[in-house]
């Protein structure tokens, strides 16, 4: 389609040159950008509607956008708009589509033939169950038994697709046809959302917690497209929300103790909170856990490091 020789519309050039473009994601699928509305711009003037000034110097810009998104004054972000096209595995696409704050148009496979493409896993990508967190992975399986799974994963991905081919040769209506698919089949959609829940979207889905793949077009998402479409918005929102820390009431008293009077005022404290035993013993505690995390990328040794641990069972 040949490009209007002007508009009057807020264009971002770097988002222009990226418009359909595909960045793939994953062994088949992908995300690319349909269309968008706003820009750092519109951010800045939803913000000073209500004295009446347009934009003011890019440093202003810059300040304002920081301010709005350390002080979480939200209204402003719902001014952008951007539309994707992904292609996303049916598993991974649940998770996604629990985010109720878009537009979603997804493909039919009620209408048109499921997309012959499915998710394959590497034979040294299979994770073993985390056994701290219940719906999350640490470390992978060995690659002879990747392999062994690998082939499985195959042989189970080519019988369904067979079986669902053949019902349509029978004459199988389309929606009970598919019924048997695997969840790693493809689909695709399209996906509309204001950059405000975008960004919550991204906080969520970019977070090391969750799962590889939706990470994995999250981090697509927010690097290579949101990045360039607001790039003031995207450096405050690594700034404040991304990359940024946020302690707990507990964890603040935990740290003045530490601070004030030393180590065993803060077991006290954590001995008060059931974080660990009354004999000083180290009990699994997830609270405690999180804490832990957050004193090591503040390079602060946790009080309890030097406590037995029990068995709590």
């Amino acid at each position: 389609m040949q490009e209007p020789p002007h508009t009057m519309r807020d264009c971002v050039p770097a988002l222009e040159k990226i418009l359909l473009s595909n960045f793939p994601v994953l062994d088949q699928g992908f995300v690319r950008v349909i269309d968008y509305m706003g820009s750092d711009r519109a951010i800045v003037q939803a913000a000073r509607v209500s004295y009446g000034k347009g934009t003011k110097s890019l440093a202003n810009d810059r300040g304002l956008i920081r301010y709005l998104m350390r002080h979480r004054h939200t209204t402003p972000f719902e001014m952008c708009e951007i539309k994707l096209h992904v292609r996303v595995p049916m598993d991974c696409w649940r998770q996604w589509i629990r985010h109720r704050t878009a537009n979603v148009n997804e493909y039919s496979t009620r209408y048109s033939i499921a997309i012959d493409v499915a998710q394959r896993t590497a034979p040294d990508s299979w994770r073993m169950q985390s056994s701290a967190n219940k719906q999350g992975s640490a470390g992978h399986l060995n690659s002879s038994l990747g392999s062994q799974l690998t082939r499985q994963e195959t042989e189970i991905i080519e019988k369904c697709g067979d079986v669902y081919r053949q019902r349509l040769e029978l004459g199988v209506a389309r929606e009970q046809a598919r019924k048997d698919l695997p969840l790693s089949t493809y689909t695709e959609a399209y996906w509309k959302i204001d950059l405000h829940n975008l960004m919550h979207f991204l906080s969520l889905r970019m977070d090391g917690h969750a799962q590889h793949e939706i990470r994995s077009y999250a981090k697509v998402i927010g690097e290579k497209i949101v990045s360039l479409w607001c790039p003031l918005t995207w450096e405050a929102f690594e700034d404040y929300r991304l990359k940024c820390m946020t302690l707990t009431a507990r964890e603040i008293a935990l740290l003045k103790a530490l601070s004030l009077n030393g180590n065993q005022a803060a077991l006290r404290l954590a001995v008060e909170w059931g974080w660990i035993g009354k004999e000083m013993n180290l009990r699994q505690n997830r609270e405690r856990s999180e804490a832990d995390a957050k004193l090591s990328e503040l390079a602060i040794e946790p009080p309890w490091n030097s406590l037995p641990k029990v068995n709590d069972k």
